[in-house]
């Protein structure tokens, strides 16, 4: 479970020196507060990773104290936007009433140090890497100089893999080294070659993976895998922004692979509607978008998608026997936390079935992130304009699976 406690500067304060020993019941650090940010916290709050700050230690957390306390408190940390019940999500991150009263407590008494003795061991953690120490990491051949302002159009580059065999993998990370000025990469493969790269089937049958802000890296089930094809290249749909300073970036991709032919594979699905206007001003706009399943579905995960005036989605499987179930709901959507959600139980969603997908915008004043509430906006490219996509993750039997990757 991720606990990206990214904090903003601005409500950081520097916390008062922790008295030497802690008062009768009062938590510890050691003992009592390391265990839940171990478990939650350090995936992304340590040295080699994106979190602004580590919290591995007494010592990392100290100075962030009264910032901790207003997230936990608000339930903003960790980053969560479903309010689906506990058990549906196996990913869900929240934090229990008890953790979080553990964190307040340690945090109002002071909060002490505690005894060496009662530290947990640090987990065991690939540096770098949220999915484990890749089997396998290929780069960018060259670096790429951001600019401090403009706009950068979509681009599409190629990282040779020269693979002599078809191989699966069940774990996949990408890793862009300018993290804060990229908006999004989709990763793909195509037949090698020398001829200048041209955009490609960003979501065909030899799609990898996406991240986006706070989304790094993707782990598959046990027995589920998807395939890198030998003697292809692994292309790169890297949009950057522009964000006032200039940058330069060597996006690398980790895989992990196969140890056994995989029984399942890994294939992505998605519901879009790129024909909307969201009216300037408008609070609460409504975009909506279906998609209906052509053969059975193991639906596994939803993955919602827009951009900063993103407000809320859901999604409806509408069956064939004309009964409806919520698949997820996101009331609070962040751009900043781009979040797959993992059911804990697979989901059959037969043949003839519809996805419904209902997204709201906000692009009124009121939307602290809208680059300008006076302008009507479209489906676009861009950060300061929108899109409207339901992703979501389903498998398929590996023989079944097999043929459709090789079509």
């Amino acid at each position: 479970m991720r606990f990206a406690l990214v904090l903003s500067i601005a409500v950081a304060g520097a916390a008062a020196a922790a008295p030497a020993m802690a008062a009768v019941g009062t938590p510890t650090f050691t003992r009592d507060v390391a265990p839940i940010f171990y478990k939650s916290c350090i995936e992304c709050h340590r040295a080699t990773m994106f979190a602004p700050m580590s919290l591995t230690s007494f010592e990392d957390a100290r100075p962030w104290l009264r910032s901790i306390k207003q997230r936990v408190v608000a339930r903003t940390m960790p980053p969560w936007g479903s309010d689906m019940p506990h058990g549906v999500l196996r990913n869900d991150p929240r934090l229990t009433d008890q953790e979080v009263q553990t964190i307040v407590s340690w945090i109002d008494g002071g909060a002490p140090k505690g005894d060496i003795a009662d530290m947990p061991k640090m987990p065991a953690l690939a540096d770098g890497w949220t999915i484990g120490k890749p089997d396998a990491v290929y780069s960018m051949t060259e670096d790429y100089k951001i600019p401090p302002a403009g706009t950068i159009d979509y681009l599409y580059l190629r990282i040779p893999v020269n693979l002599p065999e078809d191989r699966w993998y069940t774990a996949v990370e990408i890793k862009p080294s300018a993290r804060g000025h990229v908006h999004h990469i989709i990763a793909y493969t195509e037949p090698h070659s020398d001829a200048p790269t041209r955009p490609g089937s960003t979501f065909g049958p030899t799609n990898i993976f996406g991240v986006s802000p706070n989304k790094p890296g993707l782990v598959f089930e046990p027995g589920v895998a998807k395939l890198l094809r030998a003697g292809h290249d692994i292309i790169l749909q890297m949009h950057y922004t522009t964000n006032g300073t200039a940058a330069v970036d060597r996006t690398q991709i980790g895989f992990i692979f196969a140890k056994e032919p995989p029984k399942q594979i890994h294939v992505t699905g998605l519901a879009v509607q790129p024909r909307f206007m969201i009216p300037a001003g408008d609070p609460n706009a409504e975009v909506k978008a279906v998609a209906e399943i052509r053969q059975d579905t193991v639906l596994t995960s939803l993955t919602p998608h827009m951009h900063v005036r993103g407000k809320d989605m859901t999604y409806t499987a509408v069956y064939p026997d004309g009964t409806s179930e919520v698949l997820l709901r996101v009331p609070k959507y962040d751009f900043n936390f781009q979040i797959t959600y993992d059911l804990a139980k697979p989901k059959i969603l037969p043949k003839g079935t519809k996805v419904e997908v209902v997204a709201h915008f906000d692009n009124s004043p009121g939307n602290k992130y809208n680059p300008d509430p006076t302008k009507d906006v479209k489906w676009g490219d861009q950060t300061w304009e929108e899109m409207m996509i339901g992703f979501w993750g389903s498998v398929v039997d590996a023989p079944a699976a097999s043929q459709q990757q090789k079509q």
